[in-house]
């Protein structure tokens, strides 16, 4: 137990220079933009009716003439007391809009991570028991032709069929147009995520898959299923028995790690489907150049990815106790 804590503790300490990290790298790629956030948000054609007193005012609230470790120290210092700034574009608190967009983005981003991984392990499981045959090469060429597909041209294509030509789906936005956000019914916000969640599910499968069938051909290939074939186990008794033992930490090791992929993915997903979510806020924050926005954001989802892969390695003792008896005797 004391040897967990410890562990914990020292994760937990690599994630906090890891999100000082990732909050330096994106601080600095912002300054280095070429963007002007007054000429962005304001546009040149107002700037220059504008007396400058107005200019001087606009450039102290978007901090244009602060320097730039000056700005960062503060935004730091203010992380530190629990308070993200305020979005510069929104006027609200960036937590605030984190909260509400993540409300939005969490259907889509939790129906996705569920049902790719689900869908690439037994995907990944099938091909690698059938190995050379038919069910095998169907798979790999499916594997093949959507690790391929840019993730904006699926969610076009699935946006023209169910939603343009079919008619069976909303053609974007998170709820139904010209309806209170009262009368928003929980059925209606699932109709509005189906599209978004199943694009990004579709894209998730390749990676788990290949890798999982990968690993199934390994275990299937061992002495040890050699010995059970010998005493005269059934292939699903091997497969149940042996097989989802052997990739089941392979499987989780992949099934938290495409966190990372399915929140990256969300980003032009959801621009596609003009889907109120992180991913679109992101965007909106990066082109307006709202710096407490976009920073806020980018430690907040790797925070949430980091807090993934700690609870991949949490789950390896679970399902191995071989790694907890052997994580004890360190």
């Amino acid at each position: 137990m004391r040897h967990r804590f410890f562990f914990v503790l020292k994760k937990l300490l690599r994630m906090a220079l890891l999100l000082l990290g990732v909050s330096i790298v994106t601080f600095t790629l912002m300054c280095a933009s070429p963007l002007d956030p007054l000429a962005t948000n304001v546009g040149q054609v107002a700037l220059g009716s504008m007396s400058p007193e107005q200019v001087e005012k606009l450039e102290a609230y978007w901090g244009v003439n602060t320097p730039p470790v000056e700005r960062y120290l503060g935004w730091l210092g203010s992380v530190l007391q629990g308070d993200f700034g305020t979005s510069l574009l929104y006027r609200q608190p960036v937590l605030a809009i984190i909260g509400e967009r993540l409300g939005n983005s969490i259907w889509v981003l939790a129906f996705a991570w569920v049902f790719s991984g689900l869908l690439g392990m037994a995907l990944g499981v099938l091909a690698g028991v059938f190995r050379g045959r038919l069910p095998d090469r169907c798979i790999r060429g499916y594997c093949l032709l959507i690790s391929s597909t840019p993730a904006f041209w699926l969610a076009l294509l699935l946006l023209l069929i169910f939603s343009v030509w079919l008619g069976w789906l909303p053609i974007g936005l998170s709820v139904p147009i010209g309806v209170e956000s009262s009368a928003v019914s929980l059925m209606d916000r699932l109709r509005h995520a189906i599209l978004p969640a199943l694009t990004l599910s579709i894209t998730g499968v390749a990676n788990i898959a290949m890798h999982t069938r990968e690993k199934m051909v390994d275990v299937l290939e061992s002495d040890a299923i050699l010995f059970a074939k010998a005493r005269g186990e059934s292939l699903p008794s091997i497969v149940w028995r042996h097989g989802l033992r052997g990739v089941a930490l392979p499987a989780i090791t992949l099934q938290f790690a495409s966190i990372s992929e399915i929140i990256g993915g969300s980003v032009l997903v959801e621009q596609v489907f003009s889907y109120p979510g992180l991913g679109q806020a992101a965007v909106t924050a990066g082109l307006g150049s709202d710096l407490p926005l976009l920073l806020g954001i980018t430690v907040i989802t790797a925070a949430i990815v980091f807090a993934g892969n700690l609870a991949a390695d949490l789950l390896y003792g679970v399902v191995d106790p071989k790694i907890r008896r052997g994580a004890a005797r360190e």
